[in-house]
C-alpha cells in the first residue's frame, strides 16, 4: 500500500531529514520518502491508523507544529501563521533598531539593555518554545535549541545586541527561504494545475457539463473556442488551431481536423470542436504529466543522499568542536568569556540546512524547468544520471526520421496483382502499429484497396508478421521460413517482403524521411564532446544513408530487439554511460536496460512506461535541451555545496582565531542557506536553456 501525505509547517530541510528517518525506522513502513520542497511525504508498506499516529508523534518529536495530513486536505491555520509570523519579525526588527538608538543616545545601559530583551522575546520566543519542548522529547541538536544556547549565552556575556541580530536574521532567513521555496513551487506545480474539471459531454443527443473524471473512452466531448482539452481524443467535426505551448513548450499553433489526434491539455484557439475520448481523464496523458511532475523528486539523486549523510556527521562534530572550544583554551587562558563566546558562534553555524535545502532545491526546479518545455523526467536519479552520460544512442524511425511512411513502389513477381499484393499485405499489416505497417494499411485505405479480417497472427520483434500461410516483414523473417528472394528494389526505405503459401510473392517499398530538427541536434551532442549511435532494425543501405545526412558518427543496423540491447552494454563498456532515445515497442528492453532512457510521447505505451525521461515534442532537440539542463542543474547543486562548506570551514577558522563574530556565524548559517536557495531556484528563470 502506498500513501501520500501533505507535511505542513515544515520548516527546517534538516528535521525533515530527521522526520523521514525516524518514519523508515517504523515497523509496517517498508519505505518512506519526504519531499521537503514539497512538503509531500509518499510512505510504502502496511499503513494504519497506528502507523499514522506514530508518524505524527514522530514530526512532533523532531520539530514542533508539523502536522502530516492526507494529500488533498488544507490546513487553514497555515497563512494565519505566515502573517503573524510578518507581524512579529517587523514589531522585533523596530526594537531591535530602536535598542540601537537608545544605545547611542543615552548612557543608561539598562534601558537599551530591556528594549533589546524584549525585541529578544518578540522575535525568539517560538524558537525558545520549540527549544524547550525538544529538550524534554530528547532532541538537543535541534537548530532551536541551538540557536536558544547560542543567543543566551551572548545575552549572558552582555553582547545584546549581537544576541538580538542573530534571531531576527535567523527569522528573515527562515521567512524568505519559505516564500523562494513556495515561488518555486508554484512555478513548478503549473503544469500539474492543468486538469479540466468540467467537460461538455454527449448525453441521449444533447451536451451536458460533468466531472471530467466521470468520462469514458468513446464519449463524445465538445471543447469550445478557449477551452483546454480535458482528455485524449480524435478529432470527429471541426477544423481549428491548439495551442500546445503547455504541453510540449511549442509556440507555434497546432492545425488540427477531424481524424487528428489531440492531447489532453492543449487550448482550443480557433473554433469549437468534437472530440471522441481515446481515454479517460485518469489515463490521459495531462494526468501522466501531473504524476511524472509531482513525484519526479521523490527517489533522490547520489549527491543528496551524500548531503542526508553528511548532515549527521557536521552537526555532532561542530558541536563537540564548539564544547572543546569553550572549555580546553578557556582552562589554559583563563580567558573564559572570549572562547565561550566564539564556541557559542560555532552553535550558530552547527545546522546544515543550507546543504540539506539547497541540493534537493536545485533538482526539483530543474525537473520544473524541464516540465516547461514538455520534458518529464521521472526521477532526480534520472536527471542526475544525464548529466553523466558520455554517449547517445538513438534508434531510427520515429525518432531520428519522422516515421510518417509512404508506399512509393510496389512489385509482385508476377503470380497476383500489385492491388491484390497490397490488399494481401495490408491485411495482415493492419494488426500491426508499427509505422510502417500504419503506412501500408493508410495507402490502401486511400486508394480503395479492400482489406480482409485476418486472425490469428503473430507478431515476430524485428521482423515481421505471420499470419496462418502469409508472411509480411523483412529479409529476415523470409530466412527464418526459408522463403528465397530473388528480386530487390533498387531505391532505398524499409522493404516488407510478401509470401504466401512458403513462395514469394512480392515487396511493398515504403520510404521516411527525417525530422528537420535531427541534424542540428546530433551537432549540439557532438559539440558537448557526446558520442553519437544509430540503432536500428533497417537494412545497412537505408541506415547509413540517414547517419549520413545527419551527422550520427556510428551506424548499427540491422538488430533485432535482445542485439540493441547488447549494443548499448558494449557502448557503455567502451565510452561510459549512455542515453539511449527511441519510441516502439521493441526499443522497451533497450530503454530500460540504457543509463538514461528517453522515450518520445507519440511512442508507444511500453516504451513511455520503459522511461526514464519523456519528450512531449517529438525532436530530438527536446533531448539537447534535457541534457543542458541536467548539465546546469548538476553546476549549481556543487556549486551550493562548496560555497556552503567553504563559508562555514572559513567562519569556524576565524572564529578560533578570533576574528568572526556572531554576525559572521549568522550570514554562515541564515545567510549562506538564503543565497543557496536563490541560486537553486534561479534555473527556473532561466532563458539560456
Amino acid at each position: 500500500m502506498e500513501k501520500i501525505y501533505v507535511v505542513k509547517n515544515l520548516e527546517c530541510a534538516h528535521c525533515g531529514g530527521k522526520i523521514e528517518e525516524a518514519i523508515n525506522s517504523l515497523d509496517n513502513v517498508e519505505k518512506a520518502v519526504l519531499n521537503f520542497p514539497s512538503r509531500k511525504l509518499k510512505v510504502t508498506g502496511n499503513i494504519n491508523s497506528d502507523t499514522e499516529k506514530s508518524m505524527q508523534d514522530i514530526c512532533d518529536r523532531i520539530e514542533n507544529g508539523v502536522i502530516i495530513a492526507p494529500d488533498g486536505k488544507q490546513n487553514h491555520h497555515e497563512h494565519k501563521h505566515e502573517s503573524g509570523g510578518i507581524i512579529s519579525l517587523l514589531t522585533g526588527a523596530l526594537l531591535f533598531v530602536s535598542a540601537l538608538i537608545l544605545n547611542r543616545l543615552t548612557d543608561v545601559e539598562y534601558i537599551s539593555a530591556i528594549v533589546y530583551l524584549v525585541s529578544y522575546i518578540v522575535l525568539g520566543y517560538k524558537i525558545i518554545i520549540s527549544a524547550l519542548k525538544n529538550v524534554f522529547r530528547g532532541n538537543f541538536f535541534d537548530e532551536n535549541f541551538l540557536m536558544t544556547i547560542a543567543t543566551i549565552g551572548a545575552i549572558c556575556l552582555g553582547d545584546y545586541s549581537e544576541a538580538v541580530g542573530v534571531v531576527l536574521f535567523f527569522n528573515i532567513g527562515s521567512l524568505f527561504e519559505h516564500y523562494a521555496v513556495e515561488r518555486s513551487r508554484k512555478e513548478i506545480s503549473s503544469a500539474v494545475n492543468l486538469r479540466v474539471e468540467k467537460s461538455d459531454v454527449l448525453r441521449n443527443g444533447e451536451f451536458i457539463s460533468m466531472d471530467t473524471d466521470k468520462i469514458e473512452t468513446g464519449d463524445i466531448i465538445r471543447i469550445k473556442t478557449g477551452e483546454r482539452i480535458s482528455v485524449d481524443g480524435i478529432i470527429k467535426s471541426g477544423e481549428t488551431f491548439l495551442d500546445t505551448s503547455a504541453i510540449n513548450g511549442e509556440p507555434v499553433p497546432l492545425e488540427a481536423k477531424a481524424g487528428d489526434k489531440v492531447i489532453s491539455g492543449y487550448i482550443n484557439i480557433k473554433s469549437a470542436i468534437e472530440i471522441q475520448a481515446t481515454a479517460t481523464a485518469e489515463n490521459s496523458m495531462l494526468s501522466k504529466i501531473a504524476e511524472a511532475i509531482e513525484t519526479a523528486s521523490d527517489s533522490k539523486p547520489k549527491i543528496d543522499r551524500f548531503i542526508t549523510r553528511f548532515s549527521k556527521i557536521y552537526t555532532p562534530v561542530v558541536i563537540t568542536l564548539a564544547l572543546i572550544t569553550a572549555i580546553i583554551p578557556s582552562i589554559i587562558t583563563g580567558n573564559w568569556s572570549y572562547w565561550i563566546y566564539t564556541a557559542l558562534t560555532f552553535l550558530v553555524i552547527s545546522c546544515p540546512c543550507a546543504l540539506v535545502l539547497s541540493v534537493p532545491l536545485a533538482y526539483f526546479s530543474g525537473i520544473g524547468k524541464a516540465s516547461k518545455y514538455g520534458i518529464l523526467f521521472k526521477s532526480g536519479n534520472s536527471l542526475e544520471m544525464l548529466n553523466k552520460i558520455e554517449s547517445v544512442t538513438f534508434d531510427k524511425t520515429g525518432t531520428v526520421t519522422k516515421g510518417i511512411f509512404t508506399v512509393t513502389e510496389c512489385r509482385t513477381c508476377g503470380e497476383i496483382s500489385e492491388k491484390e499484393l497490397l490488399s494481401l499485405c495490408g491485411s495482415c499489416e493492419s494488426l500491426s502499429s508499427h509505422p510502417v505497417a500504419v503506412s501500408i494499411v493508410k495507402y490502401c485505405n486511400e486508394n480503395n484497396i479492400p482489406l480482409t479480417e485476418i486472425k490469428n497472427a503473430e507478431e515476430i520483434a524485428g521482423m515481421g508478421l505471420k499470419a496462418g500461410d502469409i508472411l509480411c516483414g523483412n529479409e529476415k523473417l523470409m530466412d527464418k521460413y526459408n522463403i528465397s528472394i530473388d528480386i530487390n528494389p533498387e531505391n532505398s526505405g524499409s522493404v516488407v517482403y510478401v509470401a504466401y503459401n512458403g513462395k514469394l510473392c512480392g515487396y511493398i517499398l515504403v520510404s521516411d524521411s527525417i525530422k528537420d530538427n535531427s541534424a542540428q541536434a546530433v551537432k549540439s551532442f557532438k559539440a558537448m564532446g557526446i558520442k553519437t549511435f544509430m540503432l536500428t532494425g533497417d537494412k545497412s543501405q537505408n541506415a547509413e544513408i540517414i547517419a549520413e545526412k545527419t551527422g550520427i558518427e556510428n551506424v548499427y543496423s540491422e538488430l533485432l530487439p535482445d542485439e540493441k540491447l547488447e549494443k548499448v552494454q558494449e557502448i557503455r563498456r567502451n565510452y561510459g554511460n549512455v542515453m539511449f532515445i527511441g519510441d516502439g515497442i521493441n526499443d522497451a528492453p533497450v530503454l530500460a536496460g540504457a543509463d538514461v532512457g528517453g522515450a518520445m510521447q507519440n511512442g508507444s505505451d511500453l516504451a513511455l512506461e520503459s522511461a526514464d525521461v519523456i519528450f512531449m515534442k517529438s525532436d530530438l532537440l527536446s533531448a539537447v535541451r534535457a541534457k543542458k539542463i541536467a548539465d546546469k542543474t548538476a553546476v549549481i547543486a556543487k556549486q551550493n555545496i562548496i560555497f556552503a562548506i567553504v563559508v562555514k570551514l572559513a567562519v569556524l577558522i576565524l572564529g578560533l582565531l578570533g576574528i568572526a563574530n556572531m554576525w559572521f556565524a549568522v550570514f554562515a548559517d541564515s545567510g549562506t542557506a538564503m543565497i543557496c536557495v536563490l541560486n537553486s531556484i534561479r534555473i527556473l528563470f532561466s532563458k539560456k536553456i
